[in-house]
């Protein structure tokens, strides 16, 4: 079965590694392919595509990683019908926003959706989403270890000059270093 992880990764984090380590052991994936979105339609990035699939490939070394043009998911899936019934990878604050998708229940009719949990999560909200949609059943949950870090708190803790190194793969975070990434200052000199 192939698992498709979508996102920004701005930046990828340890959370973003334990939801996929996870999804892999539960449902037994043969393969993951992490999508990075180049210009998400729902969010703004702070860094351009190539930085974040650089992160990306450093945050999932030996996984296919991939830059992905289109702005909304369904769309992705419809350039993309190898991936009919793939298992599509989210979190479950992503899920509790799914019906603001662009056409969630089409996407469902293309892919299986497969939302990590955490202990203390509201289920209702997630049941509401669930009771709304045409394929409830195309809905897998699984369990995922509390995570207390996201992508856009990091954003803000590295524009302060806070060191956010045991958040985030060491691949990542000397990537960030290296590159002076998120005003970060550049601890790479190279020769010129």
């Amino acid at each position: 079965m192939i698992g498709l992880f979508g996102g920004a990764f701005d930046p990828p984090h340890n959370g973003h590694v334990a939801l996929l380590g996870a999804a892999r052991e539960t449902f037994g994936l043969d393969e993951v392919i992490v999508v990075v979105a180049a210009a998400p339609g729902h969010k703004a990035v702070a860094l351009p595509a190539e930085t974040r699939l650089a992160l990306a490939r450093a945050a999932f070394p030996g996984e296919t990683i991939l830059l992905d043009e289109h702005p909304r998911t369904i769309d992705t899936m419809r350039a993309h019908p190898e991936w009919q019934d793939a298992l599509f990878l989210v979190g479950a604050d992503e899920f509790a926003d799914f019906l603001e998708w662009k056409e969630p229940d089409e996407l469902l009719r293309r892919v299986r959706l497969g939302v990590a949990t955490r202990p203390g999560y509201p289920r209702e909200r997630l049941d509401a989403v669930l009771g709304a949609l045409d394929r409830p059943e195309r809905v897998v949950f699984f369990d995922l270890a509390p995570q207390e870090v996201a992508s856009r708190e990091l954003r803000f803790a590295l524009d302060r000059g806070e060191d956010v190194h045991a958040e985030v793969p060491p691949a990542v975070w000397a990537l960030i270093e290296r590159e002076g990434l998120y005003g970060r200052p550049r601890s790479y000199t190279g020769a010129a």
